[in-house]
């Protein structure tokens, strides 16, 4: 059922973009610098593209600035959490070795640690 969910919502974002891009087909000119600085600098790179590009590249470079702003928005708590990974990791390293060394003596902490496991 979520399949054809899916394929239906993906239909009607293709007809929806075919639609946008049939209305806007017009070209429009893309310019680097305004007339005067461009007169001014002795530099006028300008492009000439069907507004529909103009439109989804726009969409397309905002989503992608937006997850690269997000990622490296989130890079402290993606290093928190492999430290706090590796320290884990360690500690469950040192209680096996502990219980391979002792296994007569049964420590309070091993025995609730144990319990926890077990229940």
């Amino acid at each position: 059922m979520i399949r054809y969910l899916r394929y239906v919502l993906l239909g009607l974002l293709g007809i929806s973009l075919l639609t946008v891009a049939l209305a806007n087909r017009d070209t429009v000119t893309l310019q680097a610098l305004p007339d005067n600085v461009a007169a001014l600098l002795g530099f006028g790179w300008q492009i000439d593209l069907p507004l529909y590009a103009v439109i989804f590249a726009s969409i397309i470079a905002g989503v992608l600035i937006g997850f690269v702003w997000e990622w490296l928005r989130e890079h402290k708590y993606r290093a928190e959490a492999s430290t706090k990974a590796r320290e884990v990791s360690k500690l469950e390293r040192e209680l096996a070795v502990m219980r391979d060394t002792k296994p007569e003596q049964k420590d309070d902490v091993l025995a609730l640690l144990d319990r926890r496991k077990a229940g």
